[in-house]
């Protein structure tokens, strides 16, 4: 019998980090001259930084080059690590990841984040990308709302992807858990909006880790019995 597997997102679904990113980026940006409103910046977080440049280009009337997108990440991750003293797990987080644990349940995280930056967070959460499956951007080509990330991580488990159970905060989460045929679970940690999370096909939307832990029957029977609930 094959078990589910739980593939987690990293900011907004684990860690409170979502907004040290949007601020992060808007310095980041502002280094360049560009302006743009912090709301649309989150609307942008969670995809990779190439299709994040794109979507500059749709709403700015200025060219950017490879040379200014390697700049604007450089000064995203400095300005991120500085601000990240603030970093902290959402609720539930280091408790829902102990039990699938003790129970047995394999887990991993994908992040579109690259270690330059996930790394605080994943100490934040205490995680050690040494001992327990962690994909950073850094190890696959595309980032989401591509699936290789979870399709990585599964495959690191040892898991049919169609067997996982992906957590995310954000459209590109549930997007690439759809395109791989994995199941979307969408948290509000991040703040996208519920309706948001179900059109992009979440099976179901809770609000924070803690919610999920609370509710594990309804996304996995196999790994709520092993927790003994």
């Amino acid at each position: 019998m094959v078990q589910n597997a739980f593939l987690f997102d990293l900011d907004g679904t684990l860690v409170d980090s979502v907004y040290q990113h949007v601020l992060a980026w808007h310095e980041a940006l502002r280094s360049e001259r560009i302006e743009l409103s912090i709301w649309r910046i989150h609307r942008k977080i969670g995809m990779s930084g190439g299709l994040f440049a794109d979507q500059l280009l749709r709403e700015i009337d200025r060219p950017i080059d490879d040379a200014m997108i390697g700049r604007l990440r450089a000064r995203h991750a400095e300005a991120y690590n500085r601000l990240a003293v603030d970093v902290a797990p959402l609720p539930g987080a280091r408790e829902l990841l102990e039990t699938l644990t003790a129970t047995g349940v394999p887990w991993a995280i994908a992040t579109s984040g690259r270690i330059e930056t996930a790394a605080v967070n994943l100490a934040a959460l205490g995680v050690d990308p040494e001992a327990n499956v962690v994909v950073t951007r850094d190890q696959v080509r595309f980032a989401k709302p591509d699936p290789d990330l979870f399709v990585e991580a599964a495959r690191r488990l040892g898991v049919p992807i169609e067997h996982a159970i992906v957590v995310g905060d954000s459209v590109w989460d549930m997007l690439a858990a759809a395109r791989c045929r994995a199941l979307g679970v969408g948290l509000l940690s991040g703040g996208y909006g519920a309706d948001e999370l179900e059109r992009s096909w979440a099976l179901r939307v809770y609000e924070d880790p803690a919610d999920l832990l609370r509710h594990l029957d309804e996304v996995s029977s196999r790994a709520y019995a092993a927790a003994g609930r």
